[in-house]
């Protein structure tokens, strides 16, 4: 509906200046804003405001020009004002409204999709978990949000490759294998010979149990074979990663989240990427050392203080290789990037941005685009749940799902903006009523499939284009359901410049709320034949949004619950 407004008023600006009512030849880029109060119309334009400068006249005066040659719509709109110091309100029909019925019709699964993206590519990098243990419930929040922000950029127009990194290699995996070379000894976790930081749940008994007995494990395009030698330290490394990965792997399948590709940390030190950064840093001039350690001038682009890139020992800092890996997601070309992380990484993103402008490769400052998600509870009865059986020390992803199921875990992931805390109520999760969100969402989708099976059996089909007269929906709500879904691309628009899964949930659950209301006061199927093909046309296209909506959260729409 906006997109054709705003044709609509563009048109009427060349209009003015072929007349000469206008002289600038200026198209501005004007908003077109739904007010605050209906009573000011269903739009708003700023146009006339914005022309004031170039037009050298009041914006009222501009207004009344711009309004004339607008004319009288077509039935598009019913009167058009205009308002304060120059707003021109558009206050469109009712004919208007409903005819968005026909687009969604027409649209069919594709309704709501957009072409902003314009087929550049984009990469976003979600998940990256250590592979040292099961995916926790924050890794769990992080594989809805950016496999959400995929689907949304993909669905307005964008080329986007998923990519999962793998940080493995660093000290956490070294404890990781220690761990599981002790429990192949049969230490226990309580015995003092246990490695200092070693990880302590049950799965890596697992881990130890498997490695033992020779299996092999094949995680991505890797095959990796246990050598089944306790003493073997690099052969439990390797086996412990790969095992782990291909946990995580199942975990996130049974999430429905897939990745294009699976980018390996120690990849950049065998190839020599660590060590060229470094090398490449060093010539430019950024580097320096004191204490024994080389350090990078990051406050020359905009970090807080100089941070240090290898350290006395010889070993580099964490940053290096993150540095190391976003110079290679620049050179194959994403000249767009999105880091979905958690918020303990928030002292990356200036990091990482400051040292790769020391690079002098031609990135742009804010590069790359970072969504950071806080932290979620869990709760179970009023009481915070802390720890798995299995993980020993945190809930994991396969928790929740086991319990609540993917839909619900999914939704509740995103149902709140990814910069506030999330508590995750099981109990509610699995609640079949109207104060579980995601169970009232489905069920409007489900509550529509149900009319139509009703519909069926009394010999009535649901319309098809052109066969519906919209002059029977008489009723405001009807009217205020047309105008919901005739937002619902730009929400999806919205959703996808801003990065925020969460106004889609929004959306939804104000949609599934208005025909809840709507279909508990009024029969869809009544006496007169006419009014209940027109009813029967309109809640189908909502059933069709409902769908739209639901797949881009990765949420099933049910047709019986």
């Amino acid at each position: 509906m906006k997109d054709r407004l705003r044709t609509v008023i563009e048109q009427a600006l060349q209009t003015c200046y072929r007349q000469q009512t206008l002289h600038s030849g200026v198209i501005p880029e004007f908003t077109l804003e739904v007010p605050g109060n209906p009573e000011h119309g269903d739009f708003a334009t700023n146009a006339a405001m914005l022309l004031a400068r170039a037009e050298k006249k009041p914006p009222r005066k501009i207004a009344e020009a711009l309004v004339d040659a607008l004319g009288p719509g077509d039935g598009f709109w019913d009167r058009v004002e205009i308002a304060g110091p120059g707003f021109v309100n558009f206050f469109l029909s009712r004919r208007c409204w409903y005819g968005v019925l026909d687009d969604v019709f027409r649209g069919g699964s594709e309704y709501g999709r957009g072409r902003f993206g314009e087929g550049r590519k984009v990469q976003v990098e979600f998940v990256s978990a250590n592979p040292t243990g099961p995916l926790h419930i924050g890794h769990g929040r992080g594989a809805a949000v950016g496999d959400c922000l995929c689907r949304l950029l993909n669905a307005t127009g964008w080329d986007v490759t998923r990519e999962f990194y793998y940080n493995d290699a660093g000290a956490q995996i070294t404890n990781l294998a220690l761990s599981v070379q002790a429990r192949c000894r049969g230490i226990e976790a309580d015995d003092p010979s246990w490695p200092a930081d070693g990880y302590q749940g049950d799965y890596i008994r697992d881990v130890a149990s498997a490695y033992l007995a020779g299996e092999a494990v094949v995680a991505g395009d890797q095959q990796v074979s246990a050598a089944a030698d306790p003493d073997d330290l690099e052969a439990i490394r390797r086996f412990a990663v790969a095992y782990l990965r291909r946990e995580q792997d199942q975990d996130l399948a049974a999430f429905d989240v897939r990745f294009d590709r699976y980018f390996l940390e120690s990849s950049l030190y065998a190839e020599g990427r660590v060590e060229a950064v470094v090398r490449r840093l060093t010539e430019q001039g950024h580097t320096y050392e004191a204490d024994g350690a080389l350090w990078l001038r990051t406050t020359d682009f905009g970090d807080d203080k100089d941070r240090v890139m290898r350290k006395a020992n010889g070993s580099y800092t964490y940053f290096v290789p993150d540095v190391a890996y976003h110079l290679g997601k620049w050179e194959r070309g994403f000249t767009r990037v999105v880091n979905e992380q958690g918020s303990d990484h928030h002292s990356t993103v200036t990091r990482v941005r400051a040292w790769l402008q020391g690079l002098e490769a031609g990135i742009p400052k804010g590069w790359p685009d970072y969504v950071l998600h806080q932290m979620v509870t869990v709760l179970r009865g009023g009481e915070e749940v802390k720890i798995s059986k299995r993980a020993g020390s945190y809930v994991t992803l396969r928790d929740l799902i086991d319990e609540v199921g993917r839909d619900a875990t999914r939704f509740f992931f995103l149902m709140r903006r990814t910069d506030a805390q999330l508590t995750f109520d099981l109990d509610l999760a699995k609640e079949q009523s109207s104060d579980n969100p995601v169970y009232y969402v489905q069920y409007a989708h489900a509550r529509v499939c149900s009319v139509n099976r009703n519909a069926a059996e009394a010999g009535v089909a649901v319309p098809g284009l052109g066969e519906v007269d919209f002059d029977k929906l008489l009723l405001d709500e009807e009217l205020a359901l047309a105008r919901r879904l005739a937002r619902y691309p730009e929400t999806v628009e919205g959703a996808a410049r801003s990065l925020e899964p969460h106004r889609v949930v929004f959306y939804l659950q104000e949609l599934a709320a208005q025909f809840h209301s709507y279909y508990n006061l009024h029969r869809v199927l009544g006496e007169d034949l006419e009014t209940s093909r027109a009813r029967l046309y309109l809640v189908n296209t909502i059933r069709t949004v409902l769908a739209n909506a639901l797949t881009l959260l990765g949420v099933s729409a049910p047709e019986q619950m």
